[in-house]
């Protein structure tokens, strides 16, 4: 079993090392953005940015899902015919979105309010979605021939990009919010000229009506699904900006961003996750490997979340070499919600490690229903609670429908696919976490959280994974011998 974890470590590693590189290139983005545009500029960013999350998913409608599923299971001498029947068709349905969209650009600019200063971005927003779009199917197939390094290199180079660009635009040019789809779209082109290569290699000119048929079979149902789950992670905003305005959506998803930490984790580990659990499906103990493999991601983030929560609002406030501080002082006022994204997000990973049943079991059709409830949750919840307690009602909506999304996805997968997870431990952290949240909100209010507290906060929460027995020293001792982490 831990040779599987090894394997599924070291490809995490790698994924990892480009994400926690380009993430915290990319990170640098936020403060810099906090000192050059007002929370309103900020806040029309997002808005429009909101809505190009949501184009994504209907651009691709679950093809790179189905493209992963049946390459993985293809014979060598069919694994051209999947990738180009995915890639082709990708292309020219692509194209024909792109086309409709620039034809309805002028009500799409009015519906998001975008100032007509701004009116090209509409335009930089279709040639993005039209380049990255492309890129998802090679990007997957990356991935199944397990070639992280390539892949990493790729997504490294696209934030590279997408960083330069956003300084020599802003700083050199004088630019506006403009600045940031012009980076992203050289960004996108950078990433499908460095996947050119892989692309032609793997392509013949045609497409296979059989294959294309079992593909969108088990696309389609997995598109309401992930529209209503990337619904979850976006509905807020215009929600926000209808209930507040542009200025306060602008200082909820600065902090937001912020809170984002842990989704990128959870992200990293996807990519490793979803070939892993797909190519060792067939293994004799692929649901004890499963398990643990849940239980030791767990444990990882929960450590991660707690000195995140503890200690992100004195980082971001501190001073960076005199010249004030990280964030922005016009968007401190927003700093209270990470910790509730920072878990929504814990959740977000339970849920992303239960899809190893749908996938396997192919009953992509549940994830509409638990996805839709949720995303249902988030707006109910939004339309309640933010007119009284502002912006932490988003972040409660959020943290809220992670775990219907959680909890719904167990559910259907334990059905089809069950797996024995060691219950006890997992209750046992969440139960450790929820005890935090409370200790630190009741501190918080009293004014009470000093950093000296936190630190014996941090450590209780440590030793308690001791004398809880979620972990044992014996355990330790084992797992970094094996996954040879201490060398």
């Amino acid at each position: 079993m831990f040779d599987k974890i090894k394997q599924l470590s070291k490809e995490t590693l790698v994924y990892g090392i480009s994400n926690i590189v380009g993430r915290f290139l990319n990170f640098l983005l936020v403060p810099f953005y906090s000192h050059v545009f007002a929370p309103s500029e900020f806040g029309e960013f997002s808005l429009v940015y909101a809505y190009l999350t949501f184009l994504n998913l209907i651009y691709i409608y679950g093809m790179d899902a189905a493209f992963l599923k049946y390459h993985s299971l293809a014979e060598a001498e069919q694994k051209k015919d999947t990738f180009s029947t995915g890639i082709l068709t990708v292309i020219i349905t692509t194209a024909i979105f792109s086309v409709i969209f620039f034809l309805l650009r002028e009500p799409f600019r009015n519906l998001v309010e975008l100032s007509i200063d701004y009116s090209n971005i509409i335009t930089y927003v279709i040639l993005i979605l039209f380049l990255d779009t492309i890129a998802l199917i090679p990007f997957a197939n990356l991935r199944l021939q397990n070639r992280p390094v390539k892949f990493a290199f790729i997504k490294t180079g696209n934030i590279i990009v997408n960083i330069s660009f956003n300084f020599i635009l802003i700083l050199g040019f004088n630019f506006g919010i403009e600045a940031i789809f012009i980076s992203n779209l050289f960004a996108s082109l950078f990433s499908l000229i460095a996947l050119s290569s892989d692309i032609f290699k793997n392509l013949q000119f045609k497409i296979t009506k059989s294959t294309l048929l079992r593909m969108l079979k088990f696309a389609l149902p997995y598109l309401p699904g992930s529209l209503a789950a990337m619904f979850v992670q976006v509905i807020d905003v215009p929600i926000i900006e209808m209930l507040t305005d542009k200025e306060t959506l602008g200082i909820y998803r600065m902090n937001y961003k912020l809170g984002l930490v842990i989704m990128l984790i959870v992200s990293m580990f996807n990519y490793a996750w979803q070939p892993f659990f797909l190519n060792n499906a067939k293994e004799e103990n692929a649901k004890e490997i499963f398990a643990k493999v849940f239980t030791i991601f767990l444990i990882a983030l929960s450590g991660i979340w707690i000195i995140l929560t503890l200690f992100i609002d004195d980082v971001v406030t501190s001073t960076l070499f005199g010249a004030g501080p990280i964030l922005g002082q016009k968007y401190h006022e927003g700093l209270y919600i990470i910790p509730v994204i920072l878990l929504a997000y814990i959740f977000y990973g339970m849920y992303s490690n239960f899809t190893a049943g749908i996938y396997i079991k192919e009953k992509t059709k549940y994830f509409p229903l638990v996805t839709i409830t949720a995303a249902a949750a988030n707006v109910g919840i939004n339309l309640l609670l933010v007119p009284g307690i502002g912006i932490m009602g988003g972040a409660v909506a959020t943290l809220v429908s992670y775990i219907i999304m959680a909890a719904g996805l167990f559910i259907v997968s334990q059905k089809f696919y069950r797996i024995q997870y060691e219950y006890s431990k997992v209750i046992k952290i969440m139960l450790m976490i929820a005890g935090v949240v409370l200790i630190y909100y009741y501190l918080s209010y009293y004014e009470l959280l000093t950093i000296y507290i936190k630190i014996f906060i941090l450590f209780g929460f440590a030793v308690s994974f001791l004398l809880l027995k979620i972990i044992s020293l014996k355990e330790l001792k084992t797992l970094f011998v094996k996954l040879k982490i201490t060398g």
